[in-house]
């Protein structure tokens, strides 16, 4: 049945976040959220259309139980808007964005709660030529604040586009021999394809928790947490694998481990794909997000790439890439766009693939792509959990504290919190937009330079008033 459109909605400011709309199920998200946000997002697409005429707005949702409720309630709101829909169904946000590309959609909307616990949902949007989020999701809340909706009822269209995704990533495989590979989807929405995937690829596969469920029973999934990859690195080291490949809850950001049962940041596979892309684009731009490791920006110098260092966020990425035409970007976290080749959005599975080709050119498992790399000694990505207002008011502090006490050997970036680098390494502080936590991430080319620089954020913290317990993070 279909609802009356509300006359006004207020969303709880705090699911408005930077890069997309998320909150916690019954307490601050609900299926009247939903359904308003598909009243608004429908009208801010409909504004959009250069033509003026009818928009298709194609949907998804993951495999959290609260997403059939939440996605239902959001069609409805989408098509009492006048927009016409196209339901792709359950599936990873990549597949999302894929029918959207592939489709010539005007938009799409994924729910999703990505890497957030279970009882965590949320919205993921895109335009057939850019990212929505900033300005353009505050804009989305006042237009719901307003009631100022377009009205209609568009047409309705279940598709599946499975087969044309899986085929799309296959393309771009160029494997020359069999790889034994262990994948670890963590219960997440990416499930289905990879067993779909790995039917078509040669070698040896062996999945685990491939199984989409919303309770996430073996572990949450977070590639960026070592604990979650635990299982991945036990079943590479007892199978003898050549690689172990994780997702995250909704397939768009991935972690990876080596032979050795070694976890390879994020940051250090980006230079394995640098080292390939900037074959075919020398000079481009390459971007990474403010937390990657110096190794990552000095290698792709050195492949003759220009490297870029930008503000953390998927959809702040997406959008430097654009604007400088690059063929690259990525995140620590694991959220990696390829514009070489593909269509410049996050999508691991199709990480996945470029990976594979690179380790089967190099004749050896996944280490020997990155053996003759510097060592340094870094933490990975800690998150403290803090008040989320509070963790805008530490940052800010410490960085207008910093200009004036920063020693002369050491210097500060403020484009996403405080990056402070001296002669032997570096560490941030920044505020997370996805969590109640501030980012914290220490890079040295000593053990004890890392303690020195660790010791150093602690102290300069402290002399604003608060303590971060880094022990417990």
């Amino acid at each position: 049945m279909t609802r009356i459109p509300p006359s006004r909605h207020v969303f709880s400011p705090t699911i408005l976040r930077e890069y997309d709309i998320r909150g916690q199920v019954d307490i601050n998200l609900c299926t009247k959220d939903a359904y308003a946000l598909g009243l608004a997002y429908g009208s801010f697409v409909r504004r959009q259309s250069p033509s003026g005429g009818p928009v298709t707005i194609c949907a998804g949702y993951d495999g959290r139980l609260s997403s059939p409720a939440l996605v239902e309630a959001l069609i409805e709101g989408l098509r009492a808007s006048g927009s016409n829909v196209d339901v792709i169904g359950l599936g990873p946000t990549p597949m999302l964005y894929f029918s959207v590309k592939d489709r010539g959609a005007d938009a799409g909307i994924m729910v999703t709660g990505s890497h957030n616990p279970a009882d965590y949902n949320g919205f993921k949007m895109m335009l057939q030529n850019g990212s929505v989020f900033g300005a353009r999701i505050q804009e989305i809340g006042r237009i719901a604040a307003a009631g100022d909706f377009e009205s209609g009822w568009g047409a309705l269209q279940e598709i599946d586009v499975r087969h044309e995704y899986v085929q799309r990533l296959l393309k771009d495989y160029t494997g020359t021999r069999p790889l034994k590979i262990a994948w670890d989807s963590g219960n997440g929405a990416a499930g289905e394809i990879l067993r779909l995937l790995t039917n078509h690829l040669p070698g040896e596969h062996i999945l685990l928790f491939e199984e989409i469920d919303g309770r996430f029973p073996n572990h949450h999934p977070d590639p960026t947490v070592d604990e979650n990859m635990e299982a991945l690195r036990q079943t590479v080291l007892r199978q003898g694998c050549d690689l172990g490949i994780g997702f995250d809850g909704d397939g768009d950001r991935i972690g990876v481990v080596d032979e050795n049962g070694e976890i390879m940041r994020c940051d250090i596979l980006m230079t394995i794909y640098a080292n390939e892309v900037l074959k075919t684009h020398p000079g481009a731009s390459i971007i990474g997000d403010i937390k990657c490791s110096q190794v990552m920006f000095d290698e792709i110098a050195r492949l003759g790439g220009k490297p870029v260092m930008w503000k953390t966020g998927h959809s702040l990425i997406k959008s430097k890439m654009a604007e400088l035409q690059a063929p690259l970007g990525g995140e620590l976290s694991g959220h990696i766009s390829f514009a070489d080749k593909y269509y410049g959005f996050d999508d691991a599975l199709y990480c996945a693939i470029r990976l594979l080709n690179d380790v089967c050119r190099a004749g050896g498992g996944l280490s020997t792509l990155v053996k003759d790399l510097p060592r340094l000694y870094n933490t990975p990505e800690i998150r403290i959990e803090i008040d989320e207002a509070l963790k805008f008011e530490i940052v800010p502090a410490l960085i207008e504290n910093l200009k004036k006490t920063l020693p002369a050997n050491m210097t500060m970036n403020a484009i996403d919190g405080a990056r402070v680098s001296g002669p032997d390494g570096w560490w941030l502080l920044r505020p997370s937009n996805t969590q109640a936590a501030l980012v914290f991430r220490v890079e040295s080319t000593t053990p004890e330079g890392l303690a020195r620089l660790r010791d150093m954020a602690l102290h300069e913290v402290g002399k604003l008033g608060y303590k971060l317990n880094i022990a417990d993070s």
